[in-house]
């Protein structure tokens, strides 16, 4: 029976990748594609591990590899749920189906992807980075099972245990922290090659040395220590991925049971105490501005919270923001005058402020009768964003200049942060009248059709503008360091950087409001297209 399960379970994987790629040609194209540079990828990386062979850090290395492919199974479940249809087994629960086959089937049916192929690509070529006599090549083909079955058990367990917040729609919410991590992600590989570039893979023996003890690394660390003649460190290497891999198929086994048999919790609508005093509760909203101005704040901010493409965007703002200078500082490559790109990236979030609202826009255009309630709007939206784009940029401005320790700097950059914001919000606010466009709810294109040019109109054409903005106090930050007395001054650019970018702010918003009013149904038909 439970052969029977497993196959008819692997067939419906293989029969959901056909029908995916049989759906459109661009997403077969795509498919295909990725397929090919994946598979491009972990040759590379077979052949690099192969050349590896016979360096004296080649196992420190090779943990870490393994180690570092295994977080990327446990963790990608939570970013990607939509990636595997079969990882949601509550499709299965009207199914007479009992948890010991349906574990073993869905075990199998995790083996066939283009995700497996690669893991097992780089385990072989760890094997044979290491592997020298027969008896470690043996250990390295049951540790690289053991390895790639830990790997798959332990995506399905994370899986399992998270699926009801997975398929909620704080579930794909979550997903728009896979930006902020695989930046962060990034810069992190990079940072680290460029250690090893120049100290060599004598760095990574300290690490290595306790993660070759950890599952599923400890299965090919035995491969190292079984050609050392170390049998029993290898035996027991062995016996600790054995053992990570029955304590996660009991752990799956137990989540996939409570799934298969308890009702589904979004469901049913208990009111508690706590509940009903945070729907009554004000919250953080009654310390913002009375009247329309603190009403179109606390909207923005809901859209933060709760909207996923603009959530999306403020991750991914708030994190190359705070990446890029700080990276480059810790890399000793880095200006203080960096941290200004955290004010510019934030400051992009006032550009197309009405695409947000789609086709709703309909309700604020009816409570705009005048410019002063398109003024009013336009305020309330640019103090939102400031709200959080002031201490932000503050804090990645002081945490720039402690790491690279020029602390006489830190007022003119400042100063020249806040006048690059208040350019920003001028610009946006005008191009947000002047070039809407619509942002798809679905899918992950964040421009309609047909107004990819609208787009980059808006926003890079208000980047220069702004730029051209913040000249003078650009000019007078220049003079003032190439002056002889200039450094004695070089505070003043901080209040005068502030004051500057208030002043061109509030222009901005005053230029941008007529049009605004008077563009009303131009505007609501270029963001309902999406």
């Amino acid at each position: 029976m439970s052969t029977d399960v497993t196959a008819v379970v692997v067939r419906l994987k293989l029969s959901l990748l056909r029908n995916g790629l049989r759906q459109s040609a661009g997403r077969r194209a795509a498919y295909i594609a990725s397929a090919v540079l994946v598979l491009l990828f972990a040759a590379l990386q077979l052949l690099g591990l192969i050349l590896l062979r016979g360096n004296a850090h080649a196992g420190s290395l090779v943990v870490l590899l393994v180690a570092v492919l295994a977080l990327g199974w446990a963790v990608m479940p939570l970013f990607f749920p939509s990636g595997d249809e079969t990882l949601d087994p509550t499709r299965l629960v009207m199914l007479p189906l009992r948890p010991r086959p349906l574990v073993r089937a869905l075990l199998a049916a995790s083996l066939v992807g283009i995700g497996p192929l690669f893991t097992l690509c780089l385990f072989a070529g760890s094997v044979i980075a290491l592997a020298r006599g027969a008896v470690a090549y043996v250990v390295g083909v049951i540790g690289v099972v053991l390895a790639l079955l830990v790997c798959v058990a332990l995506a399905r367990a994370v899986a399992a245990a998270n699926i009801r917040l997975l398929t909620s729609r704080k579930g794909r919410d979550l997903a728009v922290l896979s930006g902020l991590v695989i930046a962060i992600g990034a810069q992190v590989v990079n940072f680290g090659a460029q250690r090893l570039g120049s100290s060599g893979l004598g760095e990574l023996d300290p690490v290595a040395d306790v993660l070759r003890w950890l599952p599923p690394a400890s299965a090919i660390g035995a491969v190292e220590s079984v050609s050392e003649g170390s049998y029993g460190v290898g035996l027991l290497q062995l016996a600790s991925t054995a053992g990570a891999l029955v304590a996660l198929i009991a752990v799956w086994s137990r989540h996939l049971t409570r799934l298969m048999t308890s009702p589904d919790g979004s469901t049913l609508q208990a009111v508690t105490e706590a509940a009903v005093r945070e729907r009554t509760s004000a919250g953080p909203a009654r310390f913002l501005p009375a009247g329309r101005t603190g009403t179109v704040m606390e909207r923005s901010l809901r859209y933060v919270w709760r909207d996923p493409k603009t959530k999306a965007g403020w991750v991914t703002s708030l994190a190359i923001g705070l990446i890029v200078p700080l990276f480059n500082a810790l890399q000793g490559t880095g200006s203080i005058y960096f941290a200004c790109f955290a004010a510019g990236m934030l400051g992009i979030m006032m550009y197309n402020q009405f695409g947000q609202d789609t086709s709703a826009f309909w309700m604020v255009a009816l409570t705009i009768s005048s410019p002063r309630d398109a003024y009013v709007e336009l305020r309330g939206r640019a103090l939102a964003l400031l709200l959080i784009t002031l201490p932000y940029a503050t804090l990645v401005t002081v945490l720039t200049t402690a790491l690279l320790g020029d602390w006489p700097k830190l007022p003119e950059v400042l100063g020249l942060s806040f006048a690059l914001l208040g350019a920003m919000l001028a610009t946006g606010a005008w191009t947000s009248a002047r070039f809407p466009y619509s942002i798809p709810q679905e899918g992950y294109k964040n421009v309609a059709p047909g107004q990819t040019g609208l787009a980059w109109i808006s926003i890079f054409g208000g980047m220069i503008a702004a730029a051209l903005l913040c000249a003078p106090v650009i000019a007078l930050t220049i003079w003032l360091n190439v002056s002889e007395d200039g450094d004695a001054w070089t505070w003043l650019l901080l209040p005068g950087g502030a004051a500057y970018g208030a002043a061109i702010t509030l222009l901005g918003l005053r230029l941008a409001a007529p049009r605004t009013a008077a563009r009303l149904p131009e505007i609501l038909a270029a963001v309902s297209k999406g």
